[in-house]
C-alpha cells in the first residue's frame, strides 16, 4: 500500500489548511487504497483569523495542533519524518500555506520558507520522488526550488500578480482551469488551482482528483 503524505498548515482557509481541500485530498487518496500519513510544522501560526467576521483575533495558534482537527489527532511533527516515511508527499492550499509553511503571502518573491517543510521537500526531490501542490501551495514549493538548478512547472490557475511573483522566484508557471492540472513529468511535480478559481467545492475537486489519480500512478 502507498503511504501519502499531507503536510497541512493549520485550519481553516484564512489563517492554515483549507479544509475543504484537505479533505477531498483525503477522501480522493482512500479511495485510491493510500495510506494517509500527516504531517505538519510544530509553529506558531503567523496569525488567527475569526472565520465569521474576516477579523484578525488577537491570540496565539499552534500549526500541528490546529492541523489535527482536520487529521482526527493521527499526524505528525513534520521535523520527525523524512522522505523514506512516505512515496509521495501533497500539500493542499489556503493561506497556512503561504503564511505558516511559508511567508510568501506576506513577502512574495522575497519570501522565507520553514526549515523543515523546505528539507523534506528537498528530501523527495533528490529521490524523484512524487509531489503535488493545491491552490496556492505551488508558490511554496517555488520558493523551495529558488536556488536549485532546475526549472519547474506549476500551477496557481490564472492570477497574474501571483503568478509573477511564482516566476521570479524562477519557476515556470502555466495558466490552467479548474477542473485540470499542471504536471512537471520530469520533476513528477502536479499542481491543481482549486480554490484560486474554484466557485464551489465540486469544481475545487475536480483538479484535486487528478491531482491524486497521477500522484497514484507513480507509486
Amino acid at each position: 500500500m502507498a503511504k501519502i503524505g499531507v503536510c497541512l498548515s493549520g485550519c481553516g482557509v484564512n489563517d492554515g489548511a483549507e479544509i475543504h481541500e484537505s479533505v477531498i485530498t483525503a477522501l480522493a487518496l482512500d479511495r485510491a487504497g493510500a495510506e494517509i500519513l500527516y504531517t505538519a510544522p510544530d509553529v506558531e501560526q503567523t496569525k488567527v483569523v475569526n472565520h465569521l467576521t474576516g477579523d484578525e483575533m488577537n491570540e496565539s495558534r499552534n500549526v500541528l495542533v490546529e492541523s489535527a482537527r482536520i487529521a482526527r489527532g493521527e499526524i505528525t511533527d513534520i521535523a520527525k519524518l523524512t522522505s523514506d516515511d512516505m512515496d509521495a508527499l501533497l500539500f493542499p492550499g489556503g493561506f497556512g500555506a503561504a503564511l505558516n509553511l511559508c511567508d510568501f503571502a506576506l513577502k512574495g518573491a522575497e519570501c522565507d520558507i520553514h526549515p523543515e517543510v523546505n528539507r523534506i521537500i528537498q528530501e523527495m526531490l533528490a529521490e524523484n520522488k512524487p509531489l503535488g501542490f493545491i491552490c496556492i501551495a505551488p508558490a511554496l514549493f517555488a520558493r523551495a526550488v529558488k536556488n536549485a538548478d532546475k526549472t519547474v512547472r506549476i500551477t496557481i490557475g490564472n492570477d497574474q500578480a501571483t503568478a509573477d511573483q511564482i516566476e521570479k522566484l524562477g519557476s515556470q508557471h502555466k495558466i490552467c482551469a479548474v477542473d485540470d492540472f499542471i504536471v512537471d513529468e520530469e520533476n513528477k511535480i502536479v499542481s491543481p488551482p482549486a480554490y484560486m478559481l474554484a466557485g464551489n467545492i465540486s469544481e475545487a475537486a475536480s483538479g484535486i482528483e487528478k491531482l491524486v489519480h497521477k500522484i497514484m500512478e507513480w507509486v
